[in-house]
């Protein structure tokens, strides 16, 4: 069967699964993976596994094993690479949000840039604050200061939300240790480093346009104020209320966000070429301390020791805060880990069935650039599902 024709059928099965049965992600992906990995011919994945430098052997071996076997395998080898890092992220945003170090952060900027500069404000804020919390909490955290706002001026909120919105989607998009970008650098061996600074610089630019967006639809648009009627907006608007005195100071805020990139940045450089001549100067005892503490798992776990230490230090009770907030953490992270392995194993029976070499070809034959081709691609998948 033609690989276009497998990469259709999965489509048509996890999309029609989300969007018109309402299966859970995790099933939909699951049972698309399933479909291709049974329709994807042997021969196909033999060309797979050789182009990927394993023996005739190993390939064969590989063509012989069962659907759900591939399936399965490919699931453990993305929770494998992304389990531990989103686990520990997770714990980061939950404690940024109970400390009130999300509210600090926002307020902050706010304070710093002034009322008439709010727009921005909800764009830095989201911006930096999508790198460790989810999308749709940093969303429902920042929605009830841009309604307050709206409230006290009667103008821009579709300016306002468009702006929460353009920061924190790029950096959930594109910088770890977010779930997509994160799989991103581990399917295609970016260094981490490298992936966290190129996603910083390419969100930066994203969201400037976002931004720009916003300012043209806000003269166009005026978006009423509406009450969503959602437990989780009015749990996390008590968080906005706080007083002052209640919130962590802005550097102990900021820092579960920014020492893992310092760390994780600084490591970077130790795998350059151009500086192995460099490097080798340098005791070794700095590089091995640098290296280890720059380790993605050992920063993310670093950064989420000091997110539990200020809520210990606001005087919560251990049980509160090693228990009780820990568990609810992990409860999020392990729907995530599912989702995107499933992913991760949907993409990799994907492969097999040669849908690579088949979209070149089509590049190929028809005269397309193979990156507006990929673009548009993703851009469906992305628009369909809704999940980066």
């Amino acid at each position: 069967m033609d690989p276009l024709w497998i990469l259709f059928i999965g489509m048509v099965v996890v999309l029609g699964g989300i969007l018109a049965l309402r299966l859970h992600a995790f099933l939909a992906l699951v049972l698309g993976a399933l479909i291709v990995a049974g329709l994807t011919p042997g021969a196909a994945i033999i060309k797979h596994g050789i182009s990927k430098k394993l023996s005739p052997e190993a390939a064969k071996a590989s063509a012989e094993l069962p659907a759900i076997k591939r399936v399965t395998y490919a699931f453990g080898n993305t929770a494998g690479q992304i389990g531990v890092l989103v686990a520990l992220a997770t714990i980061v945003g939950k404690c940024l949000l109970d400390s009130g170090g999300a509210d600090r952060i926002v307020r902050t900027t706010l304070r710093v840039l002034g009322e008439g500069r709010a727009a921005l404000s909800f764009l830095l804020s989201g911006f930096l604050l999508g790198i460790p919390v989810f999308f749709d909490t940093v969303f429902l955290l920042m929605i009830p200061l841009a309604k307050a706002l709206r409230m006290r001026t009667g103008r821009n909120y579709t300016l306002y939300i468009l702006s929460i919105i353009a920061g924190a989607t790029m950096t959930h998009s594109l910088v770890p240790p977010t779930p997509g970008p994160l799989f991103v650098a581990a399917a295609l061996k970016v260094n981490l480093g490298l992936m966290i600074l190129a996603g910083c610089a390419v969100g930066t630019v994203t969201a400037g346009v976002g931004w720009a967006f916003a300012h043209w639809l806000n003269r166009r648009m005026d978006i009423p104020v509406r009450d969503p009627g959602q437990a989780s907006l009015a749990d996390l608007e008590t968080f906005t209320q706080r007083d002052e005195k209640e919130l962590p100071p802005f550097w102990l805020a900021a820092l579960p966000i920014v020492l893992p990139v310092l760390l994780i940045g600084a490591s970077t450089p130790l795998d350059f070429p151009a500086w192995r001549d460099t490097i080798a100067a340098w005791p070794p005892a700095l590089v091995a301390a640098i290296r280890t503490l720059g380790e993605s798992n050992v920063a993310l776990g670093i950064s989420a020791l000091i997110g539990l230490g200020t809520l210990v230090w606001q005087g919560r009770s251990h049980g509160e805060v090693f228990t009780k907030g820990v568990e609810k953490a992990l409860e999020e992270a392990g729907v995530i880990i599912l989702i995107t392995s499933a992913g991760g194993a949907f993409g990799g029976v994907l492969q097999q069935c040669g849908i690579g070499p088949r979209v070149q070809e089509l590049s190929v034959t028809f005269s397309i650039g193979i990156l507006p081709v990929a673009w548009a691609v993703t851009a469906l998948v992305r628009v369909a599902q809704g999940s980066a």
